[in-house]
């Protein structure tokens, strides 16, 4: 197809996306295995973990741990696993260990905001401001994460008006990648180019955007190809499509990397992950969780 970047950069969610929402806690040592495999795989960036308060995300109540193993297994290296701090207190923790890529998640909408940060959605700016300036300041990358960009659960339909501006006082803070999500999985094709091209307009560089969708009603790959088409070439996406968000039940599971994968493998685009090592990576973690994965490509390959 005409119009499509030779490559793209798939920034891997699973261990820390694609694990918050389980019913029960993962082992530390099973997320540090699919950790390894992940990076053996060939995946460029892997986000391993979130320093959340563990009364709000218990499933991730072993984020030090889980650090503290990973940099036995592979020293140095593991200090450029992204992790998500949601505030000072969560940044400490991870400039502790060194971390040098920590992400910030914020809300394009009131309510989300409210539910999610204890914060309004303008306050949330006041809450991030400190933590990406003293990210900064110790030498980490910040990558920001804009939630609800396409529909709430509670408000509807987002104004795309609203979606750029958060996205841009975020940038403004300093941030070095925005990653716009459909938390909920409602938005469509047409949306996402046109987001996509108000960020443009309003004069965010494309290569600063990243894309985060899940499949809720089946749009994520459709939403893909809109965004491949607008000129992004950083997609999130979870192994084996786990996934979701726990102050937003309608959130159903992220796109699947193995999906993402054999979609571009289709299209000619290079993305420099072993898709056979994804999925069995994928497949080994159904195992452990005792349940199939609900990537389609994984069941499909492995079926």
């Amino acid at each position: 197809m005409a119009g499509l970047p030779s490559a793209i950069t798939v920034y891997e969610v699973g261990p820390r996306d694609g694990l918050q929402n389980e019913a029960e806690p993962v082992p530390t040592a099973v997320k540090a295995e699919l950790v390894r495999r992940l990076l053996a795989a060939g995946l460029p960036v892997v986000e391993a973990t979130s320093f959340v308060h563990p009364r709000w995300v218990p499933q991730l109540a072993d984020a030090g741990e889980l650090l503290d193993t990973l940099a036995g297994d592979l020293g140095d290296a593991a200090r450029d696993l992204p992790v998500l701090v949601p505030n000072e207190r969560g940044l400490d923790r991870a400039l502790e260990r060194g971390c040098r890529h920590v992400a910030v998640f914020g809300s394009a909408t009131e309510t989300f905001a409210q539910r999610n940060l204890n914060r309004s959605w303008d306050q949330q700016f006041a809450m991030f401001a400190p933590v990406v300036e003293r990210a900064l300041a110790a030498g980490a990358d910040v990558r920001a994460y804009v939630s609800m960009c396409f529909g709430d659960p509670w408000e509807g339909d987002v104004d795309p008006d609203r979606v750029v501006e958060t996205g841009q006082r975020l940038l403004a803070m300093g941030a070095t990648q925005l990653s716009l999500g459909d938390t909920i999985g409602v938005g469509t094709a047409g949306q996402v180019g046109d987001l996509v091209r108000r960020f443009v307009a309003a004069g965010t560089p494309v290569d600063r955007l990243a894309l985060h969708f899940h499949d809720t009603y089946g749009q994520a790959l459709a939403n893909v190809l809109a965004g491949l088409l607008a000129g992004v070439t950083t997609y999130d996406a979870s192994a084996g499509g786990l996934g979701g968000c726990p102050y937003a039940e309608s959130a159903t599971g992220n796109l699947a990397t193995e999906d993402l994968l054999w979609f571009c493998r289709g299209l000619g685009i290079d993305t420099g992950v072993d898709l056979d090592a994804v999925v069995a990576a994928s497949a080994w973690l159904a195992d452990a969780r005792g349940r199939p994965s609900p990537s389609a490509v994984v069941r499909a390959l492995t079926g």
